[in-house]
């Protein structure tokens, strides 16, 4: 039975624009402008009937979401900027839902995305929020490598993990990837090959590291009603969470662990339920911590959870995620949600996941001096069709 919280709107679309490890001409708004006019044509809808637009973008400044509407021709009653990192997809999904059913809106375009020179990260880097930039610039930390090297290493001494079983889950992604001719390093990978690349910060090396890359990635959604051709995909329960008190605690926990017993009430589904899971994937220990504590682990066994992403029993991260596809800035954010309505369209290509009708996703966001701030997640099922 459809969540009542949530009926009513569906997911008409989820495109991307193919990921590039050098910055492409033109600007960030242009990349944004590509994605929103590709999920127009996916979607069916004209520019003239999205009367709502959200925007997540670290480079798009100094111009905002309404910027980019005047940009795009439209007037929308509903305008929004998000600025929540890897849990900004989800948390603008949240929001377009919410005004749909209230009235604000009918048809909203989400679009997220980034284009960056070397300059353009560093800057982002450096002045991420005040608490970096104030304790951590100086020092030249050079970015959460070392905060989530720590972190790994915390992880691994708790569950009684080898850099091995972490790199299980790069390997095990790169296959998803090798099947996704958008992601950008599609190369198999072994695991000899994980063990001996270059270390970054110990224990990470060089394939524990998500890969900044430049790039857009657009949803668009609707009320049911007046949802056009193809699978439509519906939002079957939603959560989100800012959860300071994980900034006091070791980081091994994200407060997904508090909004998971509702999410899955909402859904009236468990874990097991799920076709195919996209969690926020910035590095190998935080996508088995979101799984971890999203119940996909209940019985704490990480290595058991490893082996079913491994044989691909359990797909996890089936466009390759960020590690491989790579990560587009705030696009990171919105990644896993396109792949997950992707899947459940049926339009995955050689990665299909089959017979699948039902994807979790997850989002993580806001690594400030500690830990993520913010978490999200969305349950959706495919109505009107799905995988074949």
């Amino acid at each position: 039975m459809q969540s009542r919280e949530f009926s009513g709107v569906m997911v008409c679309a989820g495109v991307e624009v193919p990921y590039r490890r050098q910055a492409p001409e033109g600007t960030t708004g242009d990349l944004l402008a590509q994605a929103f006019r590709m999920a127009l044509a996916q979607s069916g809808f004209a520019a003239k009937e999205i009367d709502g637009l959200g925007v997540a973008s670290f480079t798009l400044s100094p111009d905002h979401a309404i910027d980019l509407a005047w940009r795009l021709g439209l007037s929308p009653r509903w305008c929004m900027d998000d600025c929540h990192g890897g849990a900004s997809g989800i948390n603008l999904l949240q929001h377009a839902v919410r005004a749909i059913q209230c009235g604000d809106a009918n048809v909203i375009a989400l679009v997220s995305g980034d284009r960056f020179q070397p300059s353009d990260f560093k800057q982002l880097v450096d002045h991420y929020n005040l608490t970096t930039r104030v304790w951590l610039r100086p020092l030249e930390s050079g970015g959460p490598n070392a905060l989530f090297a720590m972190l790994t290493q915390q992880h691994a001494q708790r569950y009684g993990l080898s850099r091995t079983d972490y790199g299980a889950l790069c390997v095990a992604q790169r296959g998803w990837a090798s099947r996704n001719p958008q992601a950008v390093y599609r190369t198999p990978l072994s695991i000899d090959a994980y063990l001996d690349a270059p270390l970054v910060a110990d224990p990470l090396g060089r394939f524990d590291c998500v890969p900044v890359v430049s790039g857009a990635n657009a949803i668009v959604v609707a009320r049911t009603d007046l949802a056009k051709h193809g699978t439509r995909v519906a939002v079957r329960a939603l959560r989100c969470a800012y959860n300071v008190d994980h900034q006091m605690g070791d980081g091994l926990q994200t407060s997904l662990v508090t909004l998971a017993p509702a999410l899955w009430r909402d859904a009236d589904m468990t874990p097991d339920q799920m076709d195919l899971v996209s969690v926020y994937d910035d590095y190998p220990v935080m996508a088995l911590v979101q799984l971890a504590d999203l119940g996909f682990a209940p019985d704490a066994d990480l290595r058991a959870l490893i082996s079913r992403i491994s044989s691909h029993e359990l797909p996890v991260n089936t466009s390759g995620g960020q590690l491989s596809a790579g990560q587009a800035g705030a696009a990171g954010g919105m990644h896993g949600l396109v792949e997950a309505v992707t899947q459940l369209r049926g339009e995955a290509g050689e990665r299909q996941v089959r017979d699948a009708t039902r994807a979790l996703v997850s989002g993580y966001g806001m690594v400030e001096y500690r830990y993520g701030m913010c978490a999200n997640a969305v349950v959706l099922e495919a109505v009107g069709g799905g995988s074949q």
